[in-house]
């Protein structure tokens, strides 16, 4: 099938990821992004866009300002980005519409923070401390866990599933991530060790949270005119979307579908294709709960199964939908915005065939969803390979 690309992920780098002593917000961003810059066969001046998105540890006014200074780069758009978890997808986006438009030939995407041994308890608490509604959420003492257990507390209750259903996600993500020889956690976990690790927020565990890691990645959006023929097949952007339903989960219009569905549909149509169409699925999955909300509200399961599924392995590399191959943030790492951006890596490498024992065997078509917030943000893209 002849796909048209929008734009080309011509580039694609992303660090060692999980407790990188030594490390900071600048360093890790310019290992990504020269990593990346390296792998679209380009040199530091072809870059004339850079788009980055934010840091707790490192947190500048102006992050992309910094990041050019930091590289060298006087890009002729330069900006930094804020949609949480969506960050990364977001600035994909962005990017394609800059390439589109004739702005940029060449934009970088770059991502990372060293939150794991860059910020103390207390720093990592104070740095979350605006999650939450001023007056309606915040007196009450939400967390983001606690904000994500009310929605897996409304959606065990909805169809009457267990909490295996959870564990069964967090058990596929670390299988994923045993094949993985950067993941920060590789030990194999059984649905026994999820249901008795620490509560956090009822229903949620220690096991059905994500990591916090160290890390940072990186892609570089291209026009399709200005990336030559390779040998490697070439990572095409063939449709995106975002939704956006509210940023308080006391605002949000229900408990059960969210921005996820629009961005994803939005996506599908853009690209022609549908959800049966995809081989490999990269999706945010900040807790056990956004992952099995996000499945099915894009349509790959019906509501209230997608727990069940992932129980008989349809997650898996040889499932019904090979999901976050890498691990995802719940094994893989989770280093702030770039731990969305770690989906997008997998996905490009996923399509060039060079995900090792992760590889999805005939993988042309992918799906990589980000999501900030509690819920609150989304973007989906379909990539494929050309």
């Amino acid at each position: 099938m002849t796909r048209t690309p929008l734009a080309l992920i011509s580039g694609a780098c992303d660090t060692a990821v999980g407790e990188l002593p030594g490390s900071t917000c600048l360093g890790l961003h310019a290992e990504a992004a020269l990593g990346a810059i390296r792998d679209a066969g380009l040199a530091v001046a072809d870059i004339d866009g850079l788009l980055c998105a934010y840091s707790m540890t490192e947190p500048h006014l102006m992050l992309a300002s910094v990041v050019a200074e930091h590289l060298g780069l006087q890009p002729v758009h330069c900006a930094a980005l804020s949609a949480g978890g969506a960050t990364g997808v977001i600035a994909v986006m962005q990017a394609q519409a800059l390439v589109a438009a004739g702005h940029c030939r060449h934009v970088l995407v770059v991502t990372g923070d060293n939150r794991l041994t860059g910020l103390s308890r207390d720093g990592a608490v104070a740095a979350l401390a605006g999650v939450g509604h001023p007056l309606f959420e915040q007196p009450c003492g939400l967390s983001v866990p606690a904000a994500y257990a009310l929605i897996a507390q409304r959606y065990l209750h909805e169809y009457g599933v267990p909490t295996t259903h959870l564990a069964a996600v967090a058990v596929a993500m670390r299988r994923h991530a045993g094949r993985h020889p950067k993941a920060h956690k590789r030990t194999p976990i059984t649905l026994a060790d999820v249901l008795a690790s620490r509560e956090i927020a009822s229903p949620l565990r220690l096991l059905d949270c994500c990591l916090i890691s160290d890390g940072a990645a990186a892609v570089v959006v291209s026009a399709p005119t200005a990336v030559p023929v390779m040998s490697r097949p070439r990572v095409a952007l063939l449709g995106a979307g975002q939704g956006h339903t509210h940023e308080h989960v006391s605002y949000a219009p229900g408990l059960r579908e969210f921005g996820c569905h629009r961005a994803a549909h939005i996506a599908f149509a853009q690209a022609g294709v549908a959800p049966h169409d995809i081989d490999v699925a990269e999706i945010y999955d900040s807790f056990t709960i956004t992952l099995l909300v996000e499945l099915e509200s894009m349509g790959f399961f019906a509501p209230g199964t997608a727990g069940a599924a992932a129980l008989a392995g349809a997650l898996d590399l040889d499932g019904e939908l090979p999901c976050n191959t890498h691990g995802g943030l719940l094994s893989y790492g989770h280093a702030g915005p770039a731990g969305g951006m770690f989906h997008l890596i997998e996905a490009v490498l996923q399509l060039r065939g060079e995900a090792s024992l992760r590889q999805v065997h005939g993988a042309e078509l992918a799906l990589v969803h980000g999501d900030g917030g509690i819920l609150s943000a989304h973007g989906t893209l379909i990539l494929g390979a050309i």
